[in-house]
Formats: structure tokens, C-alpha cells, sequence
């Protein structure tokens, strides 16, 4: 599995983009998720998505202000960052989760991880 992340700035003041690539795996099988680390801290889930439903879910502290989607035929998985505030700061990752669950948001489910994109947020 390959993961190739990447980000851009917003149409709107303090927001920012992210993409997944996937490949070398059938995508839908395969849940995703984001996270994000902050040297001498444990990294955190963020946000990911269900295969066995499609659904998505939060990190309570993103919710209302991130949006995660999936688009299977291009094979990316989206994490839309609204309103971000300097505590997002961090190093987020995306990762493939291989295996069909019921919840999503465990950093010990996912197998394969991408290269870490640098966020910075200054107040």
C-alpha cells in the first residue's frame, strides 16, 4: 500500500486541504483514516472513514470544523480543515486500515501509513 499525502491552502481565511492518494490496493476495501502528532505527544486520530458503511467519524475536537470524504474512483480520501486554531498544530498522517470494522478512529487498526505533512497555526 502506498499512501501519498499533500495539502493546500483554502479558498478561505485559515483553512486548509488535504489529500490521500492511495494505491497499490483495491481502495474500497480499505478504511482511512487521519491523524496527527505533536512532538512529545502521542499521535491522536483526527477523522476516518468506514468501508463497512461508509461512515465517517471525528475526533470531538475537530468536530464541526473538519470534514473527511472519499472519492473511490479517484482513489483519495479528503480531510477539509475549517476554522483551524494554533492547537491543530501537528504533523497529520493518513493511514489504510485493511480490515472491515465498526470503529475507525484506533491508531493500532491501521497497517500502512503516509509520509507526515506539517501544520502550523499561529494565533
Amino acid at each position: 500500500v502506498q499512501l501519498q499525502a499533500s495539502g493546500r491552502l483554502g479558498a478561505t481565511w485559515g483553512s486548509l486541504k488535504f489529500s490521500c492518494v492511495v494505491s497499490g490496493v483495491i481502495f474500497e476495501h480499505y478504511g482511512i483514516g487521519w491523524f496527527r502528532q505533536v512532538p512529545g505527544k502521542e499521535r491522536e486520530a483526527v477523522s476516518c472513514t468506514l468501508v463497512n458503511d461508509g461512515s465517517f467519524h471525528y475526533a470531538d475536537s475537530v468536530k464541526g470544523r473538519f470534514t473527511i470524504s472519499r472519492d473511490n474512483v479517484n482513489h483519495t480520501v479528503y480531510l477539509q480543515m475549517n476554522d483551524l486554531k494554533p492547537e491543530d498544530t501537528a504533523v497529520y498522517y493518513c493511514a489504510a486500515d485493511p480490515l472491515y470494522r465498526v470503529t475507525c478512529l484506533r491508531e493500532s487498526q491501521y497497517k500502512d501509513w503516509g509520509q507526515g505533512t506539517q501544520v502550523t497555526v499561529s494565533s
